[in-house]
């Protein structure tokens, strides 16, 4: 059957997705699933779990309340709950069991919120998609509820999607930062690392947006109709906190955010593209922003191929006309199958080619690049920050003729 997995792992699930993007702002989110799941959500791939607390709960849905639906002891929890916390918001979400069964989530939220007197809203999530859908689903019902009218402010940016599952270790948003500032901007926000949910709300001064993520999309699109803000597309590879300009990528990603500052125009600077007729052909598998931006890194540094090979549910938009849509592990197997260098995680190593080879890219030793959303807790060892990453060094390090 294809799209399905015999070997590797499948990526998180929507439901975490949303977790993650709200984990930091102070809210209170509400798992409509039975007991028992709230380690598969969170302590699995949530790297801030065992140093930071936030409410993240499970309703305890039983059998007899999936079937014959107990809304009220839904309602009297959370509410009691609220009150005994105190949090600055709820967000409700679910598992495939009430999807299945039709739980009105927009109706409860109205009946948590009047009685809780805290501000309640529902994610759309199922359990039956990727985190890409959960997390930009939260961010864009977190810019909905919260984000209103604000005077622009000049050389002001947003960054927008990220997360750890992408960006692989909590306070990754630091070097994220000091590149912006770099770049001549003041970060108003961050969805949502580092920031807080009053910074979230400001988010209409920015004068532009930076989307470092496939999970900030949606948010992106919803401040450029509302508010008319333009965005960029990528994420700075290869711009450490002591020199965020270093790399030729970093310093044209600085120089897309100052036109679309000047211009008010969207710009996806990310989306890889053949560099030339020869040099090696890497392939890079997974979340296209970022490995689009790692390819355009070594692209700048080497005479390579990049790219992007993307499993996940993302739109055609973040692709270059170079990239592959794979469907499934057989469509990432044949993707990979005549592919000389592969940038992925470690758990894909089972499905490249025999002559393909996967590059060193992570951890001090060097090591397959772990993707938070795919191996979790498996890949923590060697977890890096991919924006302090050294294309140049990866190049040098596992391709002599890069």
């Amino acid at each position: 059957m294809r799209r399905t997995n015999r070997i590797v792992p499948t990526y998180t699930g929507d439901v975490s997705g949303a977790c993650s993007a709200l984990f930091e702002l102070g809210g209170m989110v509400v798992i409509h699933d039975p007991s028992g799941c709230n380690s598969t959500y969170n302590t699995h791939d949530e790297t801030r779990w065992y140093d930071q607390d936030s409410l993240i709960f499970i309703t305890g849905l039983t059998e007899r309340d999936a079937i014959l639906g107990n809304d009220d002891k839904l309602v009297r929890d959370v509410v009691e709950a609220a009150r005994e916390l105190g949090p600055r918001f709820i967000a409700l979400c679910n598992s495939p069991i009430p999807f299945i069964s039709g739980t009105d989530f927009a109706a409860i939220c109205r009946l948590v919120e009047r009685e809780a007197g805290v501000p309640c809203f529902y994610v759309r999530t199922n359990g039956m998609h990727d985190y890409v859908v959960g997390a930009g689903n939260a961010f864009e019902a977190l810019a909905r509820r919260f984000v209103d009218e604000r005077e622009v402010r000049p050389a002001t940016l947003n960054i927008l999607g990220a997360t750890p599952l992408d960006l692989g270790v909590a306070g990754s948003d630091v070097p994220l930062r000091a590149f912006a500032q770099a770049a001549g901007f003041e970060v108003v926000s961050c969805w949502a690392m580092g920031s807080t949910l009053d910074d979230l709300a400001r988010a209409a001064e920015a004068q532009v947006n930076l989307v470092v993520s496939a999970t900030g999309l949606a948010v992106a699109r919803y401040l450029r109709e509302r508010f008319g803000t333009p965005y960029v597309v990528g994420m700075p590879v290869g711009a450490p906190v002591d020199e965020p300009l270093r790399s030729a990528w970093a310093q044209e990603l600085a120089h897309a955010l100052q036109q679309a500052a000047r211009t008010g125009e969207c710009a996806w600077p990310c989306r890889s593209g053949v560099a030339s007729d020869g040099g090696a052909r890497i392939s890079l598998v997974g979340e296209p922003v970022l490995m689009g931006s790692l390819a355009r890194a070594l692209e700048g540094c080497a005479d390579v191929r990049g790219q992007v090979v993307c499993p996940l549910e993302v739109p055609d938009e973040l692709l270059g006309p170079s990239d592959v849509r794979a469907e499934g592990e057989e469509g990432v197997e044949e993707a990979l199958r005549d592919a000389p260098f592969v940038v992925a995680d470690a758990l894909y190593a089972p499905v490249i080619g025999a002559g393909s080879k996967l590059l060193r890219v992570g951890g001090p030793e060097g090591a397959p690049l772990p993707h938070q959303a795919l191996s979790g807790r498996n890949g923590w060892k060697t977890a890096c920050d991919i924006v302090q990453l050294d294309p140049q060094a990866i190049g040098a390090q596992n391709c002599p003729a890069m």
